[in-house]
């Protein structure tokens, strides 16, 4: 048996060739016609030399080619490598290059920020261009013509448990890293290939296909497939045979029109950056959503006080926050019911492998108030790729056992769930994105009249956090608000632009020179923001 991606959805597609797999917009796309497109997909990469190892860059919103191009890539034994759609040039460079991208499929809409990086990339030989609408010249391949012509067999070799899948998730300097799995370890970890429920395996690779020919869930993620809550909520729906519907980028209104066109069954957010203006679109528009039987979050916050006003919006639906990362995969998740008390924070029951352990590497006792990081054993990834010296700060072996540590804190609690406490790094997560504050330092201080700065996240009633930063300017030079804003978009994605700025005559350090963080955070509590 082989435990392989490609594998998995073409069982599902013998399982089920007629049923609806992908909607996007007003296309959709049914299993058998989704297996033909990747196919001829896969023999055109193939015809370009794209084959096992190689990595293809994937640069889309939501749409049905995405889904398509990582299948294709899959069928080749290639790697589908993601490329976020909000970066601009600096780190679309980095990515490339970083990633040893040798073939990309974008969307027309990105084709300037394209044609300035492929000079710095010179292992990219290759690029299709799908259309999008929009008029941007661009360079290479449009993507139906290149679909056209090509075998829609399914003629390719065997495929392998250890074919390797990669996720590119920010990094601790703020460029992407990524992030190596087999395809057996992060299907058992995120993709269906352990029951959450009961801990227990899936015991052969078409078991989810089976399961799912008499009924297929209808699932809406409303995320980015960029992210890994995304792709692993729609792989794993299509394992099952289910469809999965897509908007091109969030939009809260029209996720409900979709989900009461399609009747969706469940509904994935990524905490109350997307759940806030979804339920208030919900009550603002009146929309049928009694398909719904789930509503599950992933990746981010999702506090309390929201959590509450979907169970009384939707009484009868289940609602789950699952816990887990790029790195560590699925490792708890947690159930709530109308009026329970969840005044303690986010608590969850943790997966089979997941404990806690402390800052020596040694697991922490199972008993009521236990503190420690948490921890993850059984199928890990193998590490980031091209970075011995990070895979090895979040690896330790523990009594013989290999353990991923991705950074989260929690405690132990006298029922024997786990309550999340939060990382222990001063990463800002911003709407379920990774900001990392030594790259908007360094974009903030390569402005010509800033001095220094200190990034950190403050509470924000959408997004969870928002970006924040103390600046202390040049001497002689006035604070430019406008300028820095402006200057700041033109070196990082603008989501990692800081929505609020406090200017100071100095910033605090630490005698090393290192950063003080819990100063900045006593100066922002302490003085009026300057925007």
């Amino acid at each position: 048996m082989a435990y392989n991606i490609a594998d998995l959805l073409e069982h599902a597609v013998d399982a089920v060739p007629d049923r609806p797999a992908v909607v996007c917009g007003d296309r959709q796309v049914t299993y058998a016609e989704l297996d033909r497109r990747a196919n001829r997909l896969a023999h055109h990469l193939a015809a370009q030399g794209v084959g096992k190892g190689d990595h293809v860059g994937v640069y889309s919103r939501n749409s049905i080619e995405m889904i398509e191009a990582m299948y294709a890539a899959y069928k080749v034994r290639a790697i589908a490598i993601n490329v976020n759609y909000r970066y601009v040039q600096g780190e679309l460079k980095y990515l490339f290059t970083n990633a040893d991208l040798v073939a990309l499929v974008h969307e027309r809409r990105y084709a300037d920020k394209v044609a300035d990086v492929l000079p710095d990339a010179p292992k990219l030989k290759h690029v299709l261009v799908v259309e999008d609408g929009s008029d941007s010249p661009f360079e290479g391949t449009e993507y139906e013509t290149a679909l056209a012509g090509q075998s829609d067999e399914r003629d390719f070799g065997e495929r392998s448990s250890d074919d390797i899948y990669m996720l590119y998730t920010g990094g601790t300097t703020g460029y992407p890293k990524g992030v190596v799995w087999r395809h057996e370890d992060v299907w058992r970890a995120l993709g269906g290939g352990i029951d959450f429920v009961t801990g227990e395996y899936v015991p052969d690779e078409w078991t989810l296909a089976e399961n799912g020919k008499n009924f297929g869930m209808v699932r809406l993620p409303a995320a980015p497939l960029i992210h890994g809550a995304a792709q692993w909520a729609a792989f794993g729906a299509l394992f099952g045979g289910g469809t999965v519907v897509f908007v091109p980028q969030f939009d809260a209104d029209e996720i409900w029109r979709r989900v009461a066109e399609h009747k969706v069954h469940v509904l994935t957010i990524v905490g109350d950056a997307m759940a806030r203006p979804l339920i208030e679109a919900y009550y603002r528009g009146g929309y049928d959503a009694s398909s719904l039987v789930a509503v599950s979050s992933h990746a981010a916050l999702f506090s309390q006080s929201v959590k509450q006003q979907y169970l009384e919006a939707f009484p009868n639906v289940v609602l789950t926050d699952a816990i887990g990362s790029t790195e560590s995969g699925f490792t708890g998740m947690g159930m709530f019911a109308k009026d329970a008390d969840h005044s303690a924070g986010p608590r969850v029951n943790f997966g089979k492998d997941a404990v806690l352990i402390d800052d020596e590497n040694r697991l922490v006792p199972k008993e009521p108030g236990a503190t420690g990081r948490i921890a993850r054993r059984g199928h890990v990834p193998i590490g980031y790729y091209k970075d011995p010296a990070k895979t090895e700060k979040i690896f330790a072996e523990i009594d013989g056992a290999r353990y991923v540590i991705p950074g989260d804190y929690a405690r132990y609690e006298e029922d024997g769930t786990v309550t999340l406490l939060g990382r222990g790094s001063q990463c800002v997560n911003t709407g379920g994105e990774k900001v990392f504050p030594e790259e908007v330092e360094g974009a903030l201080k390569s402005h010509p009249g800033v001095f220094d700065a200190l990034v950190i996240g403050v509470p924000d009633e959408r997004l969870g956090q928002r970006v924040a930063a103390i600046v202390e300017t040049r001497p002689g030079q006035e604070p430019d608000l406008a300028g820095i804003d402006a200057h700041v978009r033109l070196e990082i994605a603008g989501y990692k632009v800081p929505r609020t700025i406090w200017f100071t005559d100095r910033i605090g350090r630490l005698p090393s020179g290192k950063p003080d963080y819990p100063w900045a955070q006593r100066y922002a509590a302490e003085h009026q923001p300057a925007q």
